[in-house]
């Protein structure tokens, strides 16, 4: 934690928490505002549902990539010069997005908006942590994510509506003033939270021996695993959602909203919980809350997806349900990821965020589009997914057992 810390930010906790929450909210944003488009997107430039599909993958992988270098980069130079840059970049790519003419094109500049849009995910982890003790960093923590649940809510209704009554082109000039304004908005608000004598030297030997500290961690991957991959449990029916909402549910592009306004609603439901259990029971008990619920509901969607066809009352609830499973128990495994090298805490966050986000990547390229047509296949994947980072926790409790044992009070 930053010594400094009370000096750096006078206004609110929640107003540093917006704030963060914003930075984090470009990458749904990015996702999710034009996928109700994307048939549009397809018949507009020539392109099949497999191209299509690459838009998101050339996203999700190119995020992956450069979440390997953003929390070096901050942990080196600062975390405001690497928000700012990739703010920048990610403005830019927007552009690019917009004026696209090929399908080639649109995967280039969706790529590069991968590249940026990390830059806020990973460094805003850090910052929280830079700021706060454990139990108030879990509260902010919290915070961000109900903020954060906002972005995947509104960003396909405000797609849709651009959509319908401008064109596809118009949902990425979108982008490009949400860019903009946030660029802006950190320029001036955003304070330099990594403390002088935290800074990390930036070459190449120091940046692989951070690499080798983590990866060759059991227990720092288990974690990442434990956090990262059951929100592709979530995850897999937003990347199916034209599929699953359009073809299965019969639901117009202007009635997706109503999947994702359930889904953030139990996101945010579960992060706001997670927040008035912080420093009151043990973090390991609060994560074991959270995988019983995904447990549960997700056995019983691959029920009812077996027994029943599938009916738009009832096969958006267990996907809500999941979400606030979810967001109840990853607040407190990232602190714990965090925590496990306080010198690297933004090197940490890039290597969970590529953990994270190489799933993403795995599912929307090659898992969605084999389950996509079936949503009993899409229940089965969101539950084998979410078993992988139940097994990865149930390993890590086992091996570690003080980990997450005593209840954090705040400092």
């Amino acid at each position: 934690m930053n010594p400094d810390a009370a000096q750096l930010w006078r206004a609110p906790r929640w107003a540093l928490a917006v704030l963060l929450a914003l930075l984090g909210m470009l990458g749904p944003f990015s996702i999710d505002t034009y996928i109700p488009a994307f048939s549009g997107i397809a018949q507009a430039i020539g392109a099949t549902p497999v191209q299509m599909q690459q838009t998101l993958s050339a996203y999700l992988f190119g995020f992956a990539f450069m979440n390997l270098f953003h929390g070096a980069l901050a942990d080196s130079f600062g975390r405001r010069p690497v928000v700012l840059w990739g703010i920048a970049v990610f403005t830019v790519a927007s552009a690019g997005c917009a004026l696209s003419q090929t399908i080639g094109q649109l995967v280039f500049f969706r790529g590069l908006q991968g590249l940026s849009t990390g830059a806020g995910i990973v460094v805003s982890r850090a910052v929280i942590r830079d700021m706060f003790p454990p139990a108030q960093a879990q509260k902010v923590m919290s915070q961000v994510t109900i903020y954060f649940g906002v972005a995947p809510a509104v960003a396909p209704i405000i797609g849709g509506w651009l959509f319908v009554h401008a064109d596809w082109h118009s949902i990425f000039w979108f982008l490009t003033a949400v860019g903009a304004a946030l660029w802006l908005a950190n320029f001036r608000l955003l304070p330099e939270t990594l403390h002088q004598t935290h800074r990390q030297p930036f070459n190449v030997r120091n940046l692989l021996q951070g690499y080798w500290q983590m990866a060759s961690s059991a227990r720092f991957l288990l974690l990442a695993l434990a956090s990262g991959v059951p929100f592709n449990g979530m995850f897999l029916y937003v990347l199916a959602a034209p599929e699953f909402l359009g073809t299965h549910l019969k639901l117009a592009p202007t009635e997706f909203f109503w999947f994702f306004v359930l889904t953030i609603a139990g996101i945010m439901g579960g992060a706001w919980t997670s927040g008035r259990l912080a420093g009151r029971i043990a973090p390991k008990n609060q994560i074991k809350y959270g995988f019983v619920v995904m447990l549960a509901v997700s056995l019983a969607n691959v029920a009812a997806n077996l027994l029943f066809t599938a009916q738009t009352w009832w096969a958006l609830l267990p996907i809500a349900v999941f979400g606030f499973g979810w967001s109840l128990m990853v607040p407190v495994v990232t602190l714990l990821v965090l925590d496990i090298n306080p010198d690297r805490r933004g090197l940490a966050s890039s290597l969970q965020a590529v953990i994270g986000s190489t799933a993403n990547g795995i599912v929307a390229g090659v898992i969605a589009p084999l389950v996509m047509h079936s949503t009993q296949a899409l229940a089965v994947a969101s539950l084998l997914m979410m078993c992988v980072g139940l097994f990865a926790w149930l390993f890590v409790h086992s091996r570690w057992p003080e980990i997450g044992r005593h209840v954090v009070h705040h400092a």
